[in-house]
């Protein structure tokens, strides 16, 4: 690593332990006597010059990271174009890099964030400037490439096969007279992991979920119906998870509402709501359906202790991979065994992730397209082992930390993004 100070930022949707990956980069480099600086917001931060001296922070309060959710320093939407299609930008965090000392770039987040990694770790030859730039996995959406699993992940599957059972029971309770159909949606676009993840949630033959909708496989409505009613007629009530990125047999979104995000992507209104009058119009059920949205991400309180280690591990091994001079790169997570479960970290080249998608497996859904298989249950119960609770307070609530984020002053004219 060249002298200079590191520059660390969050990107994309936060999750219940990226701010565990925050303490391993802040701690290990502490320990290596380098100098973290963190843009607020993202690489909008680092375009806008706005940066966090976390030498400011007490040793306590970035210990304390570990156990609180959401992005400590923000975190942002926004997909850098390529050097021909918008130079000044790259321009731009070169002028920022110089005027700070900032020699090493790491930004944590998932795959759009791995391609703006992949491009800033290109700028330094291209515009004259020695930087080396190191993506670090955050996805609870578990669908980046190369790398086992995702921190994020782990966290957020725990929580919905938690919350899949808990709810089910409930359900149980009242089918005789009050819902028949419960439906719960998830996120997920085009990769299904956190909707499998509810299957564990379930063990034996008649276990909730009942039914499990795919992003990878084409909803059809007649099947979907007739999987329902057989069902409440079987076991009385029917738990239904979908993913939020499920598709007719036309490609659109059942939840698509026309909109677009920052990156460009379709923004979806619900699926569940879709689901649940599909079921009210042709089989008269009595439904609810729910939608946990940020909850499912941010529920620290039933984190995974595997999950936690793991986001922590690859902040560490990022400042490690940044001392060793690499470049291009992204500390990954690699399985060495099921049984018992272990694993390891490896650098991976960052073109070999960036603007890739890893869905699911088709030997992960069960034959009738609504469940998972023994080979997916291997997969993901490992993942959602263990429990790491945070400090509770007199008051009941969980004692999380809000960092004092002391600015970096300025030394450059604002820039105008976009």
């Amino acid at each position: 690593m060249a002298a200079g100070k590191l520059l660390y930022a969050q990107s994309g949707g936060v999750s219940a332990v990226i701010n565990a990956t925050a303490a391993g980069v802040i701690e290990t480099a502490r320990d290596k006597g380098i100098v973290v600086y963190a843009a607020r917001n993202g690489i909008l931060g680092a375009l806008r010059e706005e940066l966090i001296d976390t030498t400011k922070e007490a040793k306590a309060n970035i210990a304390a990271l570990r156990h609180t959710p959401g992005g400590a320093f923000g975190s942002c939407r926004y997909k850098l174009k390529s050097l021909e299609e918008n130079r000044a930008e790259y321009e731009r965090l070169i002028e920022v890099f110089k005027a700070h000392d900032i020699r090493t770039f790491l930004y944590n987040g998932g795959n759009d964030s791995a391609d703006t990694a992949n491009k800033v770790s290109k700028i330094g030859q291209a515009l004259g400037y020695e930087v080396s730039c190191i993506g670090v996995p955050k996805t609870i959406d578990n669908d980046l490439v190369v790398t086992d699993t995702c921190p994020g992940f782990g966290s957020v599957a725990k929580y919905t096969a938690i919350a899949v059972r808990e709810a089910s029971l409930d359900v149980a309770s009242m089918m005789d007279t009050s819902t028949k159909v419960f439906i719960i949606e998830v996120m997920g676009r085009h990769a299904g992991w956190i909707a499998a993840a509810a299957g564990l949630a379930g063990s034996a033959a008649g276990d909730p979920p009942h039914v499990i909708l795919f992003p990878e496989n084409v909803f059809d409505p007649e099947t979907f119906l007739a999987k329902v009613k057989a069902t409440v007629e079987k076991v009385g009530y029917c738990t239904v998870v979908v993913s939020e990125g499920v598709k007719d047999q036309e490609g659109k979104f059942l939840a698509e509402s026309g909109a677009r995000d920052a990156f460009g992507h379709a923004q979806l209104g619900g699926a569940a709501p879709v689901l649940a009058a599909l079921v009210r119009e042709k089989l008269g059920y009595k439904y609810h359906w729910a939608l946990p949205d940020y909850l499912q991400r941010s529920a620290r309180h039933v984190a995974s202790k595997t999950d936690l280690e793991q986001a922590y591990a690859v902040g560490k091994k990022a400042v490690e991979y940044a001392a060793e001079g690499l470049n291009a790169v992204m500390p990954v997570i690699v399985r060495t065994s099921d049984e018992p479960y272990k694993w390891k970290i490896e650098a991976a080249p960052l073109d070999k992730i960036a603007n890739h998608e890893k869905k699911m497996p088709k030997n992960f859904i069960s034959k009738d397209g609504f469940g998972i298989t023994a080979a997916a249950r291997r997969y993901l119960a490992p993942l959602i082992q263990g429990e790491a609770p945070p400090p509770y307070g007199a008051d009941g609530l969980p004692m999380y930390v809000t960092l004092k984020n002391a600015p970096v002053p300025r030394k450059l004219k604002k820039f105008a993004i976009g």
